[in-house]
């Protein structure tokens, strides 16, 4: 299993030793690693020299990526930087094997979204955007765009996005303005958008439609009223429950289900419609649902969507009692005026003093809210704008079952697609907004005839009358996002970019807009390019708190990205994101493993630095810039140290096994390998080791292993790059090599730059060589015989500094191999003194066993610990333990517990037990050792 990143600390570098050789010059890194000097230069640098911008030519693979384009309403979150990292981590692996790359920026003007913050702003004014006017107001928004676009713009820079700025768009610029007029009218002659009166969900705040994306579903606990409607014969009365009394006002019939045989009988007679006097027919409908209330339900058509259904199948009139601001209007007679809530209260005394309310009772149900203003959302009945979305799910279906895509990851999401196309309803487009693209229709004041048109209409086409005025409302923002693909590379027109680039190969995006964008993006795209917009959609999952709670606002627990760029750097934010993904599935934010990303930089600054301390410019005895200077140093390999061959294995290893991962997408999994093989293998291991010919060694073997530092931190800085440029840009940039690398692929620019340094592979001649040859399992005992003693020496208290002796008795010639070959290296690494190794050494009297493959160590404890004094001190531990165990043991049998608190929370207390008990067993096994050297002590004496 791969070790977390949150379980290391700062120490390494300086603190492990890493210091400079005597003789050699002078170093050529700060001796602190500064995100802040090093960050802004790169972006800086990179852009400059206009590294992200495709290099083109017809002939060249490609590789291009979706950006989801953010709301020009304020910073990028959390969502955002890890939504960024992955893409940029995909778009720089690319271009490191050659691909010409290119990462379209842009933004969108996210209609709803951006017209509420800017109306606020006006509101602190004292202003509403109808005492400005249509053109005014609008200049308002364009300005907050700039504004908010270059702040936009200048974190893309901070997190080292490789976008290309050159081509960057928004959904509102004149191209995109005429590509969205050819959609709209495009559709509209296929009669694939239409307008009519519809139910749709209203947002009294915005005052706007909404999509039935755009309404989230809260449960609320509310009343059921149940209400006598007398019959007009006289003959008694039919009780109707409701959720919602005020809208009775817009009742114009009751209807019960056919097969109701309590109802049968009433069915074609006439009801009264209470307080009002109306009379109602009873009528017969499928759509009603027996079991709900009393199996009668009233009909209001204009205020909820069954009702609507109900009163189109029997020719019902739709009476209209609420406002577009939530208010009760002139159909409601007395109670015109009342906000809908109050007019809900008082129409229940009202029906309570008239003993038309049989009883109330308590009913919890989902309400629909706006996604934007929280709103409850009213159903209201209005002529809007819809696309017909049938026709285009069918096509989408069909280039999926035909296997044009797209691909999901995870793959489950693609029955989630499915459903959702299976089962789509029409989408509502028309907003009622100033902000975003006006519809191009135009309506003749005189014939009444309606214009769908590419161009301005200034005379209607039917009558010829100058009095024709464009429809006031705007497009659903997620309409013209859904152009996004092809858009934005040039289209209507034949460009080169969407000739090169479309379809893309990737979308990464949340799973939470599966349908708002990615849906929509296959539907507008199949019919205009004949494509699948994207070959494959990685989708992640949230961003949560370090409780699992979804950042929020009005909660407090929304973190900035920029704060933690600010604290720990861009990198460590990109690779505490990007090692903490895992493919649809939510993640949380934690600050200590932003702290342990922080601190892998150090580790690797500090390491680099000290082999660029160490190195001077005869020292490497290779050319390793080019392919035949990589084949020599390859074939040189057999005169290399153990740990030379194994660490240039081990290097081969990762690279492959990093490439296999992101190919899978399992792309925290890749950066988790790469953490393991330069913290654990590359600086713990063979730095230390690498210390003795360094500082001890004959020439030839110093610059044999100042060869093996160079090449592979060369090539673990290309591995590494996607998921931290710019620490491994400036790391590079000082190896003494790199400058004459030869690119991935040609650049106009011809500067020596990471970005397009080629991806190591094990294929070919860089590192396929280094998979053979090397004794890994040499090092393995190695490592696992240094580790017994380190760990020996914390669990009896051993002082950092101190040295203890080590009787080695080896059964194997396996185990002594590893002496012969380590024994300095062993002695240093492990800080002790081998006393003696051998096939006959005996157990020193009082001293402690490790046992490891091949044979066992011994170590006396006389003048190493105070055995007396351990003894107590491990006796003291197990009490404490036994007390922490029995208190999670409690917990964890307790039902109340176990039943009622989080998962999460249940499942950390389990880890507590698993611990615990470990821990136990090893002071146990520990004090048992130790008393038994106490005893054999005693009885000497």
């Amino acid at each position: 299993m791969a070790k977390e990143p949150e379980r290391r600390n700062s120490e390494g570098g300086e603190s492990a030793g890493f210091s400079q050789a005597q003789g050699a010059s002078a170093p050529t890194l700060p001796k602190t690693y500064d995100p802040r000097e090093i960050e802004p230069k790169w972006a800086e640098f990179w852009h400059r020299h206009g590294l992200f911008t495709p290099v083109g030519g017809e002939e060249r693979k490609t590789f291009s990526v979706v950006i989801p384009p953010p709301n020009v309403t304020g910073s990028l979150h959390l969502g955002h930087a890890l939504n960024s990292t992955l893409q940029d981590i995909y778009v720089r692996y690319h271009r490191m094997r050659g691909y010409d790359a290119l990462w379209l920026p842009g933004m969108d003007h996210a209609g709803i979204a951006t017209q509420v913050v800017v109306e606020r702003r006006l509101a602190q004014e004292g202003l509403t955007r109808h005492d400005l006017g249509r053109e005014k107001f609008l200049e308002r928004v364009w300005s907050w765009k700039e504004e908010y676009a270059e702040r936009i713009r200048s974190q893309w820079r901070k997190l080292g996005l490789s976008v290309d700025f050159t081509r960057e768009r928004f959904t509102l610029d004149d191209g995109y303005v005429r590509a969205i007029r050819e959609v709209f009218v495009r559709l509209y002659e296929e009669g694939l958008i239409y307008r009519a009166p519809y139910i749709v969900h209203w947002d009294p705040v915005a005052q706007t439609v909404l999509s039935d994306l755009e309404v989230v579903y809260k449960e609320v606990e509310g009343k059921l009223y149940y209400v006598r409607y007398p019959l007009a014969d006289g003959s008694g009365h039919i009780v109707v429950a409701t959720t919602r009394p005020e809208t009775m006002l817009g009742d114009v019939a009751v209807a019960v289900h056919p097969e109701d045989e309590r109802y049968r009988r009433l069915v074609g007679k006439e009801a009264i419609l209470p307080l009002v006097g109306r009379r109602l027919p009873i009528l017969a409908d499928a759509a009603v649902d027996p079991e709900f209330g009393t199996g009668a339900v009233k009909i209001t058509p204009a205020h909820d969507p069954l009702d609507f259904e109900i009163g189109r199948r029997h020719g019902l009139e739709a009476v209209v009692v609420i406002d577009p601001h939530g208010r009760m209007n002139e159909n409601a007679g007395p109670y015109r005026g009342l906000d809908r809530f109050a007019c809900r209260e008082k129409i229940a005394e009202d029906l309570a003093r008239e003993s038309y309310l049989e009883k109330v009772e308590r009913h919890v149900h989902a309400v629909g809210h706006s996604q934007r203003t929280d709103a409850v959302v009213e159903p209201y009945l209005s002529t809007q704008w819809f696309v017909r979305m049938k026709p285009l799910a069918e096509r989408a279906l069909a280039a999926l079952r035909e296997g044009r895509g797209p691909r999901f990851v995870p793959e489950r999401f693609e029955k989630i697609y499915v459903h959702w196309l299976e089962n789509v309803r029409d989408w509502v487009i028309s907003r009622q907004l100033w902000w975003g693209h006006r519809i191009p229709a135009w309506y003749c004041e005189d014939c009444g005839a309606t214009t769908v048109s590419r161009e301005d209409v200034h005379t209607c086409p039917v009558c010829g009358s100058p009095r024709v005025r464009q429809e006031e409302d705007v497009l659903d923002t997620w309409f013209s996002s859904a152009l996004w693909p092809f858009v934005t590379l040039g289209w209507p027109e034949d460009t080169e970019d969407l000739r090169r680039f479309y379809p893309a190969d990737l979308l990464v995006t949340g799973h939470d807009i599966l349908f708002f964008w990615v849906a929509r993006m296959v539907f507008m795209a199949l019919p205009f390019t004949g494509k699948v917009p994207f070959r494959d959609v990685y989708l992640h999952g949230l961003i949560r708190d370090e409780d699992g709670r979804k950042m929020s606002k009005s909660v407090g627990n929304v973190v900035d990205p920029l704060e933690v760029v600010d604290a720990y750097g861009a990198d460590a934010l990109r690779f505490m994101l990007s090692t903490g993904v895992t493919p649809g599935q939510d993640m949380r934010f934690r600050w200590d493993r932003a702290e342990a990303a922080r601190n892998f930089a150090n580790k690797i600054w500090n390491a680099t630095r000290f082999v660029l301390m160490n190195l001077r410019d005869e020292d490497l005895p290779f050319e390793l810039a080019t392919p035949e200077g990589i084949r020599e140093f390859a074939a040189a390999r057999a005169s290399f140290a153990p740990e030379d061959r194994w660490v240039l294995h081990r290097l081969a290893e990762t690279a492959e096994r990093v490439t296999e991962l992101l190919e899978r997408y399992e792309v925290g999994e890749a950066g988790r390998a790469l953490y393991d093989f330069l913290w654990d293998e590359f600086c713990d291991w063979y730095v230390e080791l690498a210390k003795g010919p360094i500082y001890d060694g004959p020439p030839e073997a110093r610059k044999r292993v100042q060869a093996v530092l160079v090449f592979v931190l060369d090539h673990a800085f290309r591995l590494l790059h996607p998921f931290m440029p710019f620490l491994t840009e400036e790391l590079w940039q000082k190896l003494p090599h790199t400058s004459r690398v030869a690119p991935s692929l040609p650049h106009p620019s011809r500067v020596p730059s990471l970005v397009l340094a080629p991806w190591p592979t094990t294929v070919g001649v860089t590192l396929e060589a280094f998979r053979a040859d090397a004794d890994v399992a040499l090092l393995g005992r190695f490592q696992e015989i240094v580790r017994l003693v380190r760990n020996l020496r914390a669990e009896v208290g051993v002082p950092p500094q101190a040295k203890i002796p080590l009787h080695v008795r080896v059964d194997a010639e396996e185990a002594s191999a590893v002496f012969r070959t380590f024994a300095g290296a062993f002695e240093r690494l492990a800080r002790a003194e081998l006393v003696r190794v051998g096939r006959d050494v005996r157990r020193p009297p009082t001293s402690l066993t490790l046992v490891f493959s091949g044979g066992e160590g011994y170590v006396p404890l006389e003048d190493l610990v105070d055995l007396d004094a351990e003894i107590a001190r491990l006796r003291r531990e197990l009490d404490r333990l036994d007390g922490e165990l029995e208190r999670v043991q409690r917990k964890l049998l307790n039902p109340e517990f176990t039943t009622r608190a989080p998962e999460e929370v249940v499942s950390r207390e389990r880890a507590k037990e698993a611990e615990y008990r470990e821990l136990r067993e090893r002071v146990r096994s520990r004090l048992e050792e130790l008393t038994r050297a106490a005893s054999e002590r005693r009885r000497k004496s």
